[in-house]
């Protein structure tokens, strides 16, 4: 479904949010018969919908709010909807036509779109493939989940998207270019299930892209897209494997048999992000770039990217401690990852979130042969360390909150060593957002320093 094929149709922008902002401003100059915002939050009387925004698309909510949904013709859902509201259970039903500001973007740009998605990874990969592509001559607008809204972006040749599984569920057509970076459980609530999440973030294969680009050392991703091909008939390109094109090997980075540089030139820590380096340049070979003739200034743009926020971003400190603020870790493969970057170095974890239910096995199951402190906040963190009870090498604490796991950590941590926050749970319940979990341990690194 296009833009265009919403004229003169009964339209329902569901969300008013940055998404359904954009949505509205983007679907209204194709005159659907009927454009209605609707929005099925208790505080909807709060929200600031006025101006254009309120002539272009009157606010349903409360009593209003199910049936402007049900009595569209398409209703356009933003990402924070998720699949397992009852309402969409009902829309189905019904048979009214749902999709996305993501899907009817895709719809007119996918030709010129390297679409990445990613449990993890996603984030760092996409901006980097943007940065990289930018360095050898191939300017790019960056966008998606990580910043402006699909139809909000400007016209451009070539985009690079950051896409999340909620706005992967709704395609209905692949970017020329698709990119996985990881797969592992995630958003379970949202998405109804392992397996629904699974088919919602894999989406993003399913609609003939020109070709696909995967991590190839991320076993479980391997094995759910073992039957998917290209529109050409061809497999994923596998990469970062030890048997890939792209591969890291004694800390050099590779093409094949020719050395490109070394993986010290990435700044960013953790065998997981040379793997995504590696998946970046894959994207980069598939497009056409002569990446050994452009390895001198390959290696300058790796070198000069900074990376992103809340993402193993490293605090120094005058006690002689490292503290990390790695507050994105939303699930406890995350936190694995983050752990492994520091690997040979004293460590104090913090975790605890918003507790989702999610198997903290795995976790387990990793921490089995190390050695370091953790130390657990509300709401999941108790359950985190009952996961890791008699773990001979975990020593475990309980803080009430945030900052008092940052007063405890400084107790427990040696000069030179590291406190690294790294929650493998989202934020809501204790904190606004991520960004807001960022600031109370930036405040509270501040505010206890000796």
């Amino acid at each position: 479904m296009r833009l265009t094929d919403l004229r003169g149709r009964s339209v329902a922008v569901w969300g008013t949010g940055r998404e359904g902002r954009a949505a509205v401003n983007a679907i209204a100059p194709h005159e659907p018969s009927r454009l209605i915002a609707v929005d099925d939050s208790a505080n909807f009387l709060s929200i600031a919908w006025e101006g254009d925004l309120a002539e272009r698309a009157p606010l349903a909510g409360g009593d209003h709010a199910f049936p402007a949904l049900v009595t569209a013709d398409v209703v356009v859902r933003s990402p924070g909807v998720p699949s397992t509201h009852p309402w969409m259970k009902e829309l189905r039903t019904r048979g009214v036509p749902v999709t996305g500001g993501s899907a009817l973007w895709m719809a007119d740009h996918a030709t010129r779109t390297i679409g990445v998605t990613g449990s993890k990874g996603k984030s760092t990969t996409s901006s980097l493939i943007s940065h990289l592509l930018a360095a050898v001559g191939r300017p790019n607008i960056f966008g998606g989940n990580i910043g402006v809204p699909l139809l909000d972006l400007p016209p451009a040749e070539l985009y690079v998207l950051e896409l999340s599984s909620y706005q992967c569920a709704d395609l209905t057509d692949s970017p020329r270019v698709a990119v996985v970076t990881a797969l592992f459980p995630e958003h379970l609530d949202a998405h109804g299930g392992e397996l629904e999440y699974y088919r919602d973030k894999l989406n993003l294969l399913r609609h003939e892209p020109e070709m696909i680009v995967v991590n190839g050392a991320d076993e479980r991703l391997r094995d759910h897209i073992r039957d998917d091909a290209d529109a050409n008939g061809f497999p994923p390109i596998p990469a970062g494997a030890d048997d890939s094109r792209f591969r890291v090997e004694d800390d050099i980075v590779f093409c094949s048999d020719d050395v490109l540089f070394p993986r010290s030139v990435l700044r960013l820590r953790g065998a997981h992000n040379g793997r995504n380096l590696c998946v970046a340049l894959a994207v980069l070979d598939g497009l056409g770039v002569d990446v050994l003739a452009a390895k001198d200034e390959l290696r300058e743009a790796v070198a000069s990217f900074e990376g992103l926020p809340h993402r193993l971003t490293e605090i120094q400190d005058q006690s002689g401690v490292i503290f990390v603020d790695d507050t994105l870790s939303t699930s406890p493969y995350a936190t694995i990852h983050a752990i492994d970057a520091y690997a040979g170095r004293p460590l104090t974890v913090l975790v605890g979130g918003q507790d989702r239910g999610v198997d903290y096995g795995p976790l387990r199951d990793f921490l089995s042969d190390r050695q370091l402190t953790v130390i657990g906040m509300p709401d999941s963190g108790p359950r985190i360390l009952g996961e890791l009870a008699g773990l001979p090498g975990i020593r475990t604490e309980n803080a009430p909150d945030l900052p008092a796991a940052v007063r405890l950590s400084r107790k427990l941590t040696p000069e030179g060593g590291v406190i690294l926050l790294s929650p493998g749970a989202p934020s809501y319940g204790q904190y606004r957002n991520f960004e807001h979990r960022s600031e109370v341990f930036l405040k509270a690194i501040q505010d206890s320093a000796p």
